[in-house]
């Protein structure tokens, strides 16, 4: 199965699933440099070096790993990050709130708003406090195009992530999520989540009311 699933302007987004836990690897390759970007390093190391490998088709130069990106703390999410920082050497960033707790040192602590740039991708962290303290949506805004979300465990089809049925970190989290998501960026914009398939803002934002009455 081709891993490519947009082709845009300037960058390639490839995603592949790993684990028991279908978690979803994703992958920015800037088209003119080969500068890559890979968000959460769940599983499977091989599988990964493989969506580097196949991404290499998608620049004309030779593609470089600058950064590996984590969305949150959990181990299905980083199971695979300490080998593939050992094999590559790539610098590691993680929200404020969860770095402490990755298996690696966490070479930038991200903040909400935080904007890192690697030539052409561009990456907005948007904090989102309720899944994990320290849960990070990476948001990469196409030129040409509708804005990718990358929302970890933070945003799914049908609703926002676990919160273990906590009505405190549920309502941080869906607020986090409707003011700094839903209200920040309009319906076409696409949703990349930790596992499962993808949605766009649009398909998901008139369901709120009722997942707030619903407290999941």
């Amino acid at each position: 199965m081709d891993s490519l699933i947009h082709s845009l302007r300037d960058v390639t987004i490839r995603s592949i699933s790993v684990s028991e836990m279908n978690n979803n690897v994703y992958l920015l390759t800037s088209k003119s440099t080969g500068t890559q970007v890979l968000i959460d390093a769940a599983d499977d190391l091989p599988a990964i070096q493989q969506l580097l490998e196949d991404a290499a088709a998608d620049t004309a130069v030779t593609p470089k790993l600058a950064r590996i990106a984590t969305t949150h703390q959990h181990w299905d999410h980083v199971r695979a990050l300490e080998e593939l920082v050992a094999a590559t050497g790539a610098a590691t960033s993680a929200g404020a709130d969860d770095a402490d707790a990755l298996p690696v040192p966490v070479d930038v602590r991200l903040g909400h708003g935080d904007v890192e740039r690697f030539d052409d991708v561009e990456l907005t962290a948007v904090h989102l406090r309720g899944h994990t303290p320290g849960s990070i949506a990476f948001v990469y805004q196409d030129p040409d195009g509708p804005a990718h979300i990358f929302s970890g465990d933070s945003l799914f089809p049908g609703g926002v992530g676990n919160t273990q049925n906590d009505s405190a970190r549920f309502t941080s989290l869906l607020n986090d999520v409707q003011e700094r998501l839903f209200d920040a960026y309009p319906d076409e914009t696409l949703v990349h989540p930790g596992h499962g398939l993808p949605t766009t803002l649009g398909a998901e934002r008139p369901h709120l009311e009722e997942w707030r009455a619903r407290g999941w």
